[in-house]
């Protein structure tokens, strides 16, 4: 390890104290936690309240041999000789674990030395800052110590931490060097993968976000991450980020990075899978706190061996992690999530990075990583987005708890349903949307959670199941009601509306988020490169504006290595799938389809606009042509079940699969050769017309007036060129493509299919009536 000795570790103070200085159980019953942005706005309050002399903000950096340690101290007042450290919270401060409480003072102490040391104080007094982002009261604790007693706590730390250091600059270096050297996998790039690998070269290069549009097929996922990665050392990237919608994205990831592994044996990269909580709890049924779960119980005491157990293995895949953690009786789902601080690669969902309360992100503001991310099938965030940033409460858990009467939360409950039923009697329909959240129920649900608060410190006992629900939901509700603006919505739909008592008439609020870009702009803005790939970014302009990319945000069309000849697009446009034609179109499809199967008989999917129109269909086509084989996407189908429906495609089989355009088969779904020969898309995708989606087309034409397109067309075609992107796979791959419905014809929609597709008018003689 002497040759890295000359070279500078550089860590955040945050981090430096979260390895060293947590100690015994998990314990998350001190929950739940105020969101970033209530942390910010806590720190804001109580900065505010000090003197003009204070100093917020302070930037301060430390040396201990080869060891840099940064980060900025809370504040600091010179007339009290004061360093504080602020954490906001909720709840009863008396129910903090006492190694929250060690690991904030590690935190205060590391960073009153490096004051010390930076205005040379020979004593300084340090304060914690308890800020209650619910009663915005503040507790501080005080400690004085002199900078001698500071400066030896500091070096202990850092003594600490240093064997880890030094491991972690060997690991670097020599990840550095093989990435400089990396070869591409493959013998030779495919048609149009050289093109999309320097296109992300280049972004990385100049540090900025891409959009790439590249058809399905190319080899996107390897065309991504091999230039990211080459340009890791260059660039001085510490981490790249694979993000994915589905777990079809995930599985793609790591057979790239496999591949990629595979061609340069001595590249020690590691490669890291984040699971959702509820996939990888070991103990679903236990709280997460060592009084309830074993593998809660002394998590920090043991994390050590289990950390360094961990990274003996490149690739820490959800199989080989749970192994691991298990061995050494820690949380598996914990133990990702401090593995992402040492890892090279990390594939996970969208939500680990975009969401309000992300982990990915934290953890790079907090160690001040320069990173770059991949955002698989960047198609998707916008729908994903838009979830995340949305809140529901439905009232009949209001209602239900009502009945239940939690003790010291009637007059809260009460609260809410008066201003809920005001609500529901001043609005004559079903579904309506309002410019403003009303500020009774607002303050009802404030004060509801605060009466839940003081149960949880009253009693120490888990909340009941519907409580807790109605918990998390309020405090979600709250969070979006303190952003609500022109990017969202609130709604209120009745469920119920021929009920005769209107008080106790079932319905649920919605603070519907339509615009994501305020919320996740700024965290593309956060990375070095961000590149979006898919094969449906069309026109750029639609995600740019709702994303939140900058306006200049390149976009490359990558050419596509298929040949027209491969696939014969077929325009039925003398057959109407709009609602009211839906009745009449059902023989006329299916004996379209009946006909295209008898002339090449083999596996056909069949997309739909909904499970209704599916299954008429079907109906009608198995009494037609009962010898035709055909089976079904169910409304409800588990992993399983969509294994066993893609299981019935095989090289040697034929039949027609009839699913739901923009569902499980829709994308994602690597059929080639004869397992899948043609489609129909007997429809062209648009959501459906309801009051809800015309708010949301009225707030879009409000904001960049393009309402329709935005709200409802460009949607429906990126579903559709999905789904028609299952059947050519390989360059060796043939078919056919159905678009049965007359405005396939328009010249609009026209423009936006691929352009490697030569697509033809097809009339089918059993044509319907359009008037």
């Amino acid at each position: 390890m002497g040759g890295v000795c000359c070279v500078q570790y550089s860590v955040a103070v945050r981090a430096l104290c979260e390895f060293v200085a947590k100690q015994g159980d998990l314990d998350l019953r001190f929950t739940p936690s105020p969101t970033a942005l209530e942390g910010i706005q806590g720190h804001g309050i109580v900065t505010a309240r000090r003197k003009q002399s204070y100093q917020r903000e302070v930037t301060l950096e430390g040396e201990y041999r080869h060891l840099r340690i940064k980060g900025r101290a809370d504040g600091y007042d010179p007339e009290l000789n004061r360093l504080e450290e602020i954490k906001t919270y909720r709840g009863d401060l008396t129910h903090m674990p006492p190694n929250h409480r060690h690991l904030h003072w590690a935190q205060a102490k590391i960073y009153g030395w490096l004051l010390c040391q930076k205005l040379s104080l020979h004593e300084l007094e340090l304060a914690l800052v308890y800020f209650d982002v619910g009663s915005q009261k503040e507790t501080t604790l005080l400690e004085r110590f002199t900078s001698g007693v500071l400066k030896e706590y500091f070096e202990r730390q850092c003594s600490l931490f240093l064997d880890w250091a030094e491991q972690e600059l060997t690991h670097r270096e020599h990840r550095q060097r093989c990435l400089e050297a990396l070869p591409f996998p493959h013998a030779s790039f495919r048609t149009g993968q050289r093109d999309l690998a320097e296109a992300v070269y280049k972004a990385a290069h100049v540090g900025c976000s891409l959009m790439i549009q590249a058809p399905t097929g190319i080899g996107k996922t390897i065309g991504t991450l091999f230039p990211l990665l080459k340009a890791m050392p260059r660039q001085n990237l510490d981490k790249v980020f694979f993000l994915t919608a589905k777990n079809s994205g995930r599985q793609l990831a790591f057979n790239a990075m496999g591949a990629i592994t595979q061609a340069a044996p001595e590249l020690s990269l590691r490669i890291l899978e984040l699971r959702a909580r509820d996939k990888a709890c070991e103990h679903t049924d236990k709280a997460c706190h060592g009084e309830s779960c074993p593998l809660a119980k002394g998590f920090y005491d043991r994390l050590p061996q289990a950390r360094q157990a961990a990274l003996k293995e490149k690739v820490l895949d959800h199989d080989s992690l749970r192994t691991i953690a298990l061995g050494w009786q820690v949380c598996p789902y914990y133990l990702s999530q401090e593995m992402a601080r040492w890892c090279d690669v990390i594939v996970g969902d969208y939500n680990y990075y975009f969401d309000s309360s992300a982990m990915l992100f934290a953890l790079k503001e907090q160690s001040q990583w320069r990173i770059g991310i991949l955002v698989d099938e960047a198609h998707n965030l916008l729908e994903r987005a838009r979830g995340m940033y949305t809140a529901s409460l439905d009232h009949a858990v209001v209602a239900s708890l009502r009945k239940e009467r939690p003790p010291g939360l009637k007059q809260p409950l009460d609260r809410i349903n008066r201003c809920w039923n005001a609500l529901i009697k001043e609005q004559p329909s079903t579904y309506q949307a309002y410019d403003e959240i009303p500020a009774k129920l607002l303050s009802a649900l404030q004060k509801a959670i605060s009466a839940i608060n003081d149960l949880l410190n009253e009693t120490l006992a888990p909340l009941d199941a519907t409580l807790q629900l109605f918990y998390f939901d309020a405090i979600q509700f709250v969070r979006m009601a303190e952003s609500f603006g022109e990017h969202s919505l609130f709604e209120l739909l009745k469920k119920n509306e021929l009920s005769r008592k209107p008080a106790v008439q079932q319905s649920v609020v919605t603070i519907r988020n339509v615009v994501p870009a305020p919320f996740i702009g700024p965290r593309f803005n956060a990375t070095h490169a961000a590149i979006l790939f898919s094969a449906t970014l069309s026109p750029p302009h639609f995600l740019r504006d709702t994303l939140g990319l900058a306006a200049g945000t390149p976009w490359v069309n990558v050419k596509s290595p298929f040949a027209a000849e491969q696939l014969s697009v077929r325009l039925v446009d003398n057959i109407s799938t709009r609602y009211q034609h839906r009745e009449q179109s059902l023989r006329p499809i299916a004996e379209l389809m009946a006909w295209q199967y008898r002339q090449e008989p083999g596996n056909y999917l069949a997309f739909f606009s909904s499970f209704d129109y599916l299954e008429k269909t079907a109906s009608l086509f198995s009494n037609l042509f009962p010898d035709i084989p055909l089976w079904l996407q169910a409304r409800q189908m588990n992993e399983a079940d969509k294994a066993q429906f893609l299981q019935r495609f095989t090289n040697t089989s034929s039949g027609v699969g009839f699913v739901v355009l923009g569902g499980s088969f829709g994308e994602g779904v690597d059929l080639p050769g004869q397992r899948l020969i043609g489609a129909f898309i007997a429809t062209l995708g648009l959501p459906q017309i309801n009051p809800a989606n015309e708010q949301i087309r009225t707030k879009l034409d409000r904001q960049f007036g393009t309402g329709y397109d935005y709200a409802y067309f460009y949607p429906g075609m990126h579903k559709v060129i999905q789904a028609a992107g299952r059947v050519i796979r390989t360059t060796s791959d043939r078919g056919v493509l159905y678009l049965i419905d007359d405005r396939f014809a328009q010249s609009k929609v026209r423009r936006l299919l691929p352009e490697w597709w030569k697509a033809q008018t097809f009339r089918w003689p059993h044509s319907v009536n359009r008037k």
